[in-house]
């Protein structure tokens, strides 16, 4: 059996890498991270046409291998390792060669088998571009192959061309760099160490990075060539020039563009959605779509997933023996597990119209709108990625700020970021929404329920904008920054990487919450079942209270279950924090809620849902949000979910800093405690005063 071929797909970022990276490997993927750093490591399986199998790595997007980003440092301690890959395929566009060959130059001045992979040639007629394939080749003393990333019959191209390739021998180099700056400096570095080529060597000298395997004498030989730093910058400044010089020469006869033959409409379509006034009018208009659609089309399949887990719990309860065991599937697992799965139509909703965004090559645009409005706020364009990808999850939005050169911007985007509504939040705003504002059309086709979910996703952000000012103006770092932004051409989106999007994302949201809420409902049927001597005592003493001798059995058994509840663990863990709750509106079991959703925000639906599971009788089995509807405020005869309550609810979880994941990447992010601190006690305290002002107005 043939070994294993571990091929490297590097580009620029936009070349259409990842769309290459999923036709070749379809649903045969895994992301984890690169060892000590909280970076996705994409992977996957490919069959060659030879019957062998490569193993595919998508490395992080880089426009060279002199990083200035984390993502960036990735790709070169990927390729000067002594586990560096067999063949690496370098992917360029076809508008933009000339950039990204820079990259493709410096890849093969290390020496390893590459193809060169120039993609989107569905755009070429578009773009009055041809390209003489056979002469690029020859030139580059490289396999080319022309292929259009989106189909998959033209992808088959780039599997034969890899079967091909080996890792045996060195690859030659494109362009010799040591005569063209200093031989004689790249004759005494190469005597450095026989293990590495010269190219390899001088990355080191230039980054400073060594790998594993260099022995401490080599490194110390290195070290004396950075002793002179301004050589070292001469040379690289020549080295990036010459270059470009060697590239504009082989493009010279290579490859040709003839505008008069362009068919493009770009030019046309960035005057409407980067202008100063419309292209803010389409972005709302474009939000107001998603959030209409999140409660529109999801209302169906939401309440059928929600019936089938009653019918579900209502089917356990009667066919299993009664028992400990079945009270913790039919009152536990089965209502948390239910809590998560009626949010994915919603979540898988937002999650595709982000794909769909991404795809296009709207988001640039909107990258590009933004910028001169976030940096009055001390941010920069290239902030407005976090704030918006934290809608699917603060975590990834948190990493996402590498991007951003600016320390201080950076740590603002990082601060600020968890205020925007993210994927956890949507499950308690849907179901709050639900309970409080009613199910109505507004101007005859707008869902006032929509414009709610809109209006917290705005309020979200805005008060991310307005903390960004206030640290912008406080935070006492020097910041120097520049804003760059690559504008990708505009495309019909993939259905299958919007697929693959979609669905690795709701997966991922699925997976993880459920090992949470999972977890946590199983210890809350515990605490919430279990009790001191007064919960043995409570049935007792609810039977035989002369008040309720006169009840109905149904009426008993309820008094029943929630004595029980009231004084099991959970019950007395609640009261315990009624006290500074009910300001709020809330009662104990909302407080329990509270205290859980620091786990993740979204643990509170499965909270709530375990608690009234377990509070009910064996014929009492509805929805959690028909049980949610039905439960009363003792104090005042009226529902514990009114609008005050709801209210009160919803602007505490838009503002609480309720996840234990958040704040851990915030401090990995930030290398230090000082910073997630200041975001939990401050957002906890805007969270509160938030809540107990809605409340007091409204009630």
């Amino acid at each position: 059996m043939s070994k294993q071929l571990h091929v490297a797909l590097i580009g620029n970022p936009n070349t259409g890498k990842t769309s290459l990276f999923n036709q070749l490997t379809g649903l045969k993927q895994k992301v984890g991270n690169y060892p000590g750093v909280t970076v996705d490591k994409k992977q996957g399986i490919c069959k060659l046409p030879n019957g062998s199998k490569a193993l595919i790595t998508d490395l992080p997007g880089t426009y060279s291998i002199n990083p200035t980003s984390i993502d960036e440092s990735i790709v070169l301690k990927s390729l000067v390792t002594s586990s560096k890959p067999d063949v690496i395929a370098v992917v360029v566009d076809v508008e933009n060669l000339k950039r990204n060959l820079l990259l493709f130059t410096q890849i093969k001045d290390l020496e390893i088998p590459t193809l060169l992979v120039v993609n989107m040639a569905d755009q070429m007629k578009a773009k009055g571009i041809s390209i003489d394939i056979d002469l690029l080749k020859e030139e580059l003393n490289t396999e080319v192959v022309l292929i259009s990333a989106r189909s998959s019959s033209e992808t088959i191209k780039v599997t034969e061309k890899l079967a091909e390739l080996t890792s045996d021998k060195r690859e030659a180099q494109v362009f010799d760099i040591a005569k063209k700056i200093d031989a004689a400096y790249f004759e005494e570095l190469a005597k450095v160490s026989s293990k590495y080529n010269v190219y390899e060597l001088w990355l080191m000298v230039t980054q400073n990075y060594f790998p594993d395997a260099i022995s401490e004498e080599e490194k110390r030989k290195i070290k004396e060539f950075q002793s002179d730093l301004g050589k070292v910058k001469r040379y690289q400044h020549k080295e990036t020039i010459y270059r470009y010089q060697s590239i504009n020469t082989v493009l010279k006869e290579a490859y040709k563009v003839d505008k008069s033959k362009a068919t493009d409409v770009r030019s046309k379509l960035d005057s409407i959605f980067t202008h100063k006034i419309f292209g803010y009018v389409i972005f709302f208009g474009l939000l107001l779509l998603i959030f209409q659609s999140i409660f529109d089309w999801a209302s169906t399949p939401m309440d059928f997933i929600d019936e089938v887990f009653a019918n579900f719990s209502e089917f356990a309860k009667s066919n299993l023996p009664e028992g400990k065991l079945t009270d913790l599937i039919t009152d536990g697992i089965i209502p948390g597990i239910g809590g998560v799965v009626i949010f994915i139509p919603q979540i898988a909703i937002l999650f595709l119209f982000i794909a769909i965004l991404e795809e296009t090559g709207y988001m640039s645009r909107v990258v590009f709108l933004m910028d001169k409005i976030m940096r009055r706020f001390g941010m920069s364009g290239k902030s407005i990625i976090p704030l918006i990808s934290g809608t699917a999850c603060a975590i990834p939005a948190v990493m996402a700020t590498r991007t951003i050169s600016s320390w201080k911007e950076r740590l603002i985007t990082i601060l600020v970021t968890p205020f925007t509504t993210c994927s956890a939040r949507l499950p308690v705003y849907a179901i709050l929404i639900a309970l409080i504002i009613p199910s109505k059309k507004v101007f005859g086709f707008l869902s006032l329920q929509g414009l709610t979910l809109l209006s917290l996703y705005i309020l979200g952000f805005a008060t991310a904008i307005l903390a960004a000012y206030i640290l912008h103006k406080t935070l006492k770092i020097k910041n120097t920054s520049f804003f760059v932004i690559e504008m990708p051409n505009y495309k019909v989106p993939s259905i299958k990487n919007v697929f693959y999007d979609v669905f690795e994302k709701t997966k991922a949201f699925v997976l993880d919450a459920g090992k949470i809420i999972l977890a946590i409902s199983i210890v809350l049927w515990f605490l919430a079942s279990h009790g001191p001597s007064s919960f043995t005592n409570a049935e007792k003493n609810v039977v035989e209270n002369i008040d309720n001798q006169q009840l109905a059995k149904e009426e008993l058994e309820k008094k029943v279950a929630s004595a029980k509840l009231e004084n099991s663990y959970i019950g007395i863990m609640g009261k315990a924090i009624e006290p500074a709750v009910t300001p709020l509106g809330y009662d104990w079991k909302i407080g329990i809620g509270l205290i859980t959703s620091f786990a993740a925000r979204e643990v509170f639906v499965g909270t709530l849902a375990t608690i009234y599971s377990v509070e009910s009788d064996d014929e009492d089995i509805t929805t959690i949000k028909e049980k949610m509807a039905a439960e009363i405020n003792p104090n005042t005869g009226k529902k514990r979910f009114n609008f005050a309550t709801g209210i009160s609810l919803l602007l505490f979880y838009a503002f609480a800093m309720q996840c234990m994941a958040t704040l851990a990447i915030v401090k990995r992010e930030t290398k230090s405690w000082k910073w997630p601190l200041i975001q939990l006690v401050g957002m906890g305290l805007l969270a509160y005063i938030s809540a107990l002002i809605a409340y007091q107005i409204l009630s």
